[in-house]
């Protein structure tokens, strides 16, 4: 696993929606009804995470959830934050 050259993050990103690169880490905020279905969401992307051996950085308050992803093994941005970030899009 390698971290991403800026060229490599701009490609991939452009296959995503609604993700940025904010702080050098790929971000996303959500927000839902309400906190039961925002929590209710943190426990799947919990699971899909803890399959994939990748734990994202979750932020909660009440119905809205910030997600930052980044490799720290590699001290930027992987192909596994783009792969993670791809199956919590499909979570909703």
């Amino acid at each position: 696993m390698n971290k991403l050259s800026e060229v490599e993050i701009g490609s991939a990103i452009a296959q995503l929606s609604g993700w940025a690169i904010v702080d050098d880490k790929l971000q996303k905020n959500f927000k839902f009804k309400d906190f039961v279905e925002a929590f209710g969401f943190i426990s799947k992307v919990a699971i899909v995470a803890d399959k994939m051996g990748h734990h994202p950085e979750l932020f909660n308050v009440y119905n809205k959830i910030r997600i930052d992803l980044t490799t720290h093994d590699v001290n930027g941005i992987s192909n596994l934050d783009f792969e993670l970030a791809q199956k919590i899009d499909k979570l909703l």
